[in-house]
């Protein structure tokens, strides 16, 4: 064999390898029927009445959450936050009540003894994400109410994800301790301050307390679950991730080392730019939409039958809600011309591998003709059962190598695998039981197309659900908020119902 044609199939072989992406497709027309659950029938108007009656008070606590700053990614205010939450348990009634050093921002762990037989874990986040400087109607930290065209609505970073449901979370159990004088399941809580960087150092702290884990029936993260017409979704797992840098700089190569030199000089110097735009390119194809790297889509399984159940009970409203989908994206088409079920089903059950930021040279205003010594680019890949991190960033790397670009820098910045919880779970089948006592049957989704460090739990065989009514918006972005009061005839719920229902949700478990 010739040795151009020879160097032509090794470099076309793996981009007709890799574009063979998993096969999505459903073997079963069985749906789940989340309504055929029996409604939870317990009532506790006593503690019902309590929540009703302290509602100032319980709005204050989240309201001083909110207030409280803890960025994780500008360690501002994060101990503060850590000890706030530590000291509430302890006021709640948790005797064990710490935080737990790490290698980065502490932990808090807490256990209440109920003398109950049961114990659930409770999974928590402190931190919140650097707020925007432009685009906020009020102070980011003030924690004001404002008029919502929902209804009457508190404003302020972290007040949906997660100080808000987390908070109420509290309220519910500072109600049932104050009517019952001890809670009806011991609560083992878990929280990090590093969630928004990746939960680089969860494990540290779940480590802690690992033994104590073991014995747990389940974990709950309370979340509120509701979108604008008041409809629940409740998501059974999420996807894993890996993020990292790739850069390309001068040097042995070519391209300047120490500092940018002028740009006529690119007629004799190679570019780092052009270097790293080039290896990015070579892990997709053309369109950015098949990933390329041989083996990349290999470990993805297909879809469980459970999983497949739950796809078809959530096909029932999916193309119906396409429309809303695009304009809250604010996108024209989807890639590759997906609609219905395979939109849905490479949503979630598809990996992916996306630029988040590129940066070289001069990109101030008017002109500046420079070569740059270095340009670096963000990168994330959202993994699906079975991919993992360590593997994905072999594949990556691997792949850079055989195509020549040795010289590329890969800085892993963080990553977990997927997690998931079976539709089947007791937890589960228990929670569903409680919004349908709420008239808010849910649609089950078999996962969410973000990431969270899940796995920690999961990985120990614990069912985990994030679970909750209420509703807010605009996580990571200028106004996010809870809603309080919503407007008269909203099927959301109001801030004492978001906490009833986590009153009757601990109750259901016991």
């Amino acid at each position: 064999m010739n040795r151009t044609l020879a160097a032509l199939l090794l470099l076309l072989a793996p981009l007709t390898f890799a574009q063979q992406r998993p096969d999505l497709k459903l073997t079963t027309t069985e749906s789940f029927d989340a309504a055929s659950i029996r409604p939870y029938r317990g009532r506790h108007q006593k503690i019902y009445d309590y929540i009703d009656a302290r509602q100032a008070e319980h709005l204050a606590a989240i309201q001083r959450w909110v207030r409280q700053r803890s960025i994780s990614a500008l360690n501002e205010g994060v101990t503060d936050m850590a000890t706030m939450l530590r000291d509430d348990l302890r006021r709640i009634g948790f005797k064990d009540a710490e935080l737990v050093p790490t290698s980065g921002h502490p932990g808090v762990v807490g256990f209440y003894d109920a003398g109950a037989k049961k114990t659930l874990a409770v999974y928590m986040m402190y931190d919140v994400q650097p707020v925007e400087a432009e685009g906020w109607k009020v102070e980011a930290f003030d924690g004001v109410l404002v008029d919502h065209d929902l209804g009457r609505a508190l404003m302020a970073r972290g007040a949906t994800n997660q100080k808000g449901p987390e908070r109420s979370f509290l309220n519910a159990l500072e109600s049932i301790i104050a009517v019952e004088g001890k809670l009806p399941v011991n609560l083992l809580v878990i929280a990090e301050g590093e969630e928004e960087l990746g939960s680089p150092h969860f494990p540290e702290v779940v480590a802690k307390v690992e033994e104590r884990l073991r014995q747990v029936s389940g974990v709950l993260f309370p979340m509120f679950g509701q979108d604008r017409q008041g409809n629940v979704t409740v998501n059974l797992g999420v996807k894993g991730i890996v993020y990292f840098e790739m850069e390309a700089k001068g040097g042995e190569r070519g391209g300047p080392v120490g500092a940018e030199v002028h740009g006529s000089t690119k007629a004799i110097i190679d570019s780092p730019a052009w270097r790293l735009v080039q290896a990015l390119a070579s892990l997709t194809s053309e369109d950015g939409n098949t990933i390329v790297v041989p083996g990349y889509y290999d470990s993805i399984r297909p879809p469980t039958v459970e999983e497949q159940r739950v796809i078809n009970s959530m096909l029932r409203e999916w193309s119906s809600r396409e429309p809303s989908m695009k304009e809250a994206l604010d996108v024209r088409r989807w890639a590759n011309g997906w609609t219905g079920e395979q939109l849905l089903l490479h949503y979630l059950f598809d990996t992916t591998l996306n630029i988040d930021g590129i940066w070289s040279g001069y990109t101030g205003p008017g002109v500046k003709t420079i070569l740059p010594h270095k340009a670096t680019a963000k990168v994330d890949s959202r993994l699906v059962p079975d991919q993992t991190p360590e593997e994905a960033l072999r594949l990556i790397r691997q792949h850079l190598d055989r195509q020549g670009f040795t010289d590329i820098e890969i800085r892993l910045m963080g990553g977990y695998p997927p997690a998931q919880t079976s539709a089947s779970a007791p937890l589960v089948q228990q929670a569903i039981s409680v919004y349908n006592k709420y008239g808010l049957t849910p649609a089950l989704t078999p996962r969410l197309a973000g990431s969270a460090p899940y796995y920690v739990f999961t990985r120990l065989g614990l069912p985990l659900l994030a679970a909750g009514i209420g509703h807010g918006s605009g996580a990571h972005a200028p106004n996010e908020y809870m809603l309080v009061n919503p407007k008269e005839g909203s099927r959301i719920a109001n801030l004492p119902t978001i906490e009833k229902f986590y009153v009757d949700l601990l109750y259901a478990l016991r």
